[in-house]
């Protein structure tokens, strides 16, 4: 039998499989379908990814969108076929939050949560949860828990880039945006602990209400 020498072992690929609550393997890749993958721009219109990169390897903007700031013009199909814009959007309030993977411990208890809540969210605003599974994902876990509210794919991580959302190992960090009526950020939670969120959203929704 061949043996591989010591130089040789440590140069195999270490295979490294990471997110805060996600057990059960890595993100979908992308698909060639149009639920695949997002068309984003930056507020001012500006091309802010980068070109010619392999899929999934943009970077990130430093720095979480900031309060005040406008919305990135997102769009793209959510798990139930329909087509999403952010701009399109504009005159409801709008909570956007990152997740890291569908069907997860902590996942599923804030997808719960915001679900049991949905009725007072909807009055206030529109719900949408973004993590970097696909949309066939997005439909198992929406099916699974009852979710009401839409779900979309970012595979290539370009909603969570173009909100400067940190990404590790392919997984979006927990972060939730609420931006108001006239697309611009009004708040940012840059670390979301999933248990009791969907108060913290309702809270900030009502704020805005006035």
């Amino acid at each position: 039998m061949r043996r591989l020498s010591l130089t040789a072992l440590l140069s195999l690929p270490l295979l490294t499989l990471a997110c805060d609550d996600a057990s059960k393997g890595a993100p979908a890749s992308a698909e060639p379908s149009q639920a695949a993958s997002a068309a984003v721009k930056g507020p001012d219109d500006s091309k802010d990814s980068a070109e010619g990169k392999p899929q999934g390897t943009a970077e990130a903007p430093s720095g979480l969108l900031a309060v005040g700031a406008d919305a990135p013009k997102v769009e793209t199909v959510a798990h139930d076929g329909e087509p999403v814009s952010l701009e399109k959007l504009r005159g409801r309030p709008v909570v956007v939050y990152f997740y890291p993977k569908d069907d997860t411990k902590g996942c599923t208890l804030e997808a719960e949560q915001i679900r049991d809540k949905h009725e007072d969210l909807s009055k206030l605003g529109v719900v949408l949860g973004v993590s970097s599974d696909s949309n066939e994902s997005h439909v198992e876990f929406a099916k699974k828990y009852s979710l009401p509210f839409k779900l979309l794919p970012d595979t290539d991580q370009a909603i969570a880039n173009a909100f400067g959302v940190p990404v590790t190992r392919g997984y979006a960090k927990r972060v939730t945006f609420i931006i108001d009526k006239d697309g611009k950020v009004a708040k940012v939670f840059p670390d979301v602990a999933p248990d009791g969120h969907a108060e913290e959203i309702y809270a900030e929704l009502k704020k805005l209400a006035g």
